[in-house]
């Protein structure tokens, strides 16, 4: 990694060190609104495994939903640079873009990543091209209705990376139906990985799966 990843990755992670003490200092889950305004990003260990998941399979191609702060967005958009691709990123919140541009544009990836404002399943519905690569961390309830927008426009081999499978508990009930419903769909492989808050990670071979 450059100089100006490592620059922008370090102060990403000083910030989530930060509210990760800010939280267990709470000692209660926080309000939704203090939560929404926190980084809450994927971590270092599954931000690698998904910059090097990109590379390993030259996914030019790169859709991720849930921009937040740009976290997740940096480890993209560097494995996008490598490969010749580019990221789609889509995030609700304006403030969240203007801050995840700002930081991408310091680390020297903005040229990589094209941000869409607005909500994630009429951005969706919206698209007209198709992906190499899905990373999927919005609101946990609107995985399932993502994963039927994006699901028909995955590309042969595509990797899916879901986050938040794990932890945290309150949203295990979102993500065992997550799970439930990317494993019921034709051509799907897919594996839960005990990384971060844990992945499921999936893979359409564009075919049923063998009997």
């Amino acid at each position: 990694m450059d100089p100006a990843f490592t620059a922008v990755f370090r102060e990403y992670a000083e910030r989530e060190q930060r509210e990760h003490a800010a939280r267990v200092a709470a000692k209660t889950q926080q309000p939704l609104a203090v939560r929404n305004e926190m980084l809450l990003g994927i971590g270092e260990d599954t931000g690698r495994l998904l910059n090097i998941l990109i590379k390993a399979s030259r996914a030019r191609s790169i859709l991720e939903i849930g921009t937040s702060f740009g976290y997740s967005t940096l480890w993209l958009a560097e494995a996008a640079r490598a490969v010749g691709g580019r990221v789609v990123t889509l995030e609700l919140a304006p403030q969240k873009v203007a801050f995840a541009r700002e930081r991408m544009r310091a680390a020297g990836l903005i040229d990589w990543i094209d941000f869409r404002v607005g909500d994630a399943l009429a951005s969706l519905a919206s698209l007209d091209m198709k992906f190499d690569f899905v990373l999927l961390d919005p609101w946990k309830e609107l995985y399932v209705p993502c994963l039927e927008l994006f699901y028909p426009r995955l590309n042969p081999a595509a990797l899916i990376a879901a986050d938040n499978m794990l932890l945290p508990e309150y949203s295990r009930p979102d993500a065992a139906k997550y799970i439930a419903a990317v494993r019921s769909l034709p051509g799907i492989e897919s594996v839960t990985v005990p990384v971060g808050s844990g992945v499921e990670l999936s893979r359409w071979s564009a075919r049923p799966p063998e009997p």
